[in-house]
């Protein structure tokens, strides 16, 4: 009589999570090869664009005007790959067909948004370094970024990401996903203090920001960029940490947590 093969068990542990992990970001890196380049060339300029063109606005734009736009342009470069990029992907390979395929495949899900979170990172930090420096090309000031950018721009990327990650898998229709996105990202540059200080929005609007992640995106990352006090930096940090736990988990329950 032939005999029984055992059961197949999947290996577990850090060593197989680092494995899945940097094959999810090679995939990644050559399912986007055109398109990642081309998108941090857009976010370039975009948050160039953005920098340059608000001074048409003003003959002479305030101090505290330039802080603010130097400092919350950069949030919206980091953001939008994060709200929008991914989003698109997810809904793209719903349409083609290969998003039930990447589900059926043995890589833990919390591997697969980890990669993912990466390559948002990729997509966005270029851009924002060339903004930082046209910023202070174009308005001659001098930012006094410290080391708490590292911690500010990793989080502000982690909770734009889980947001739009979340989106993606939670809605089952590919053009609800990218409806939706489309009017968040509107929403986030037009009703949100990060361009712009929250004394000038109603005070209705500027208590709903408060429970939003998006202000307190602005905070970390100005608070990393000019010197001096900032008032609600710890709770800024943990508004982050908190969104970003949120919406990495409701992603999770959407896929069937396997990881």
């Amino acid at each position: 009589m032939a005999a029984i093969a055992p059961p197949l068990r999947l290996r577990r542990g850090a060593n197989r999570w680092c494995r899945d992990y940097v094959t999810m970001l090679r995939w990644h890196m050559a399912s986007l090869r055109v398109w990642l380049p081309l998108l941090i060339v857009l976010e370039v300029a975009a948050g160039v664009g953005f920098i340059f063109g608000i001074s048409l606005f003003f003959k002479q734009i305030p101090t505290s005007s330039v802080l603010y736009a130097a400092t919350g342009a950069p949030v919206i470069n980091l953001l939008a790959v994060g709200i929008a990029l991914g989003p698109q992907v997810v809904a793209s390979q719903k349409i083609g067909g290969g998003y039930e395929f990447l589900r059926s495949t043995p890589v833990g899900h919390t591997t697969t948004a980890a990669a993912w979170y990466t390559v948002c990172l990729a997509g966005g930090v270029p851009a924002m370094v060339v903004t930082i420096f046209a910023a202070e090309l174009r308005y001659d000031v001098a930012l006094q970024i410290s080391w708490m950018i590292v911690p500010a721009v990793l989080l502000t990327s982690l909770a734009g990401t889980m947001l739009g990650y979340s989106i993606a898998h939670a809605l089952e229709s590919p053009m609800a996903t990218i409806l939706i996105t489309q009017v968040l990202a509107f929403a986030v540059f037009g009703f949100t203090p990060v361009v712009f200080p929250i004394s000038q929005m109603p005070t209705w609007l500027g208590t709903l920001n408060w429970w939003l992640p998006f202000r307190h995106m602005a905070v970390v990352m100005r608070a990393a960029m000019i010197s001096g006090t900032h008032p609600g930096l710890a709770t800024a940090y943990g508004m982050l940490a908190l969104w970003s736990l949120l919406c990495g988990g409701l992603a999770l329950r959407a896929l069937g947590r396997r990881g």
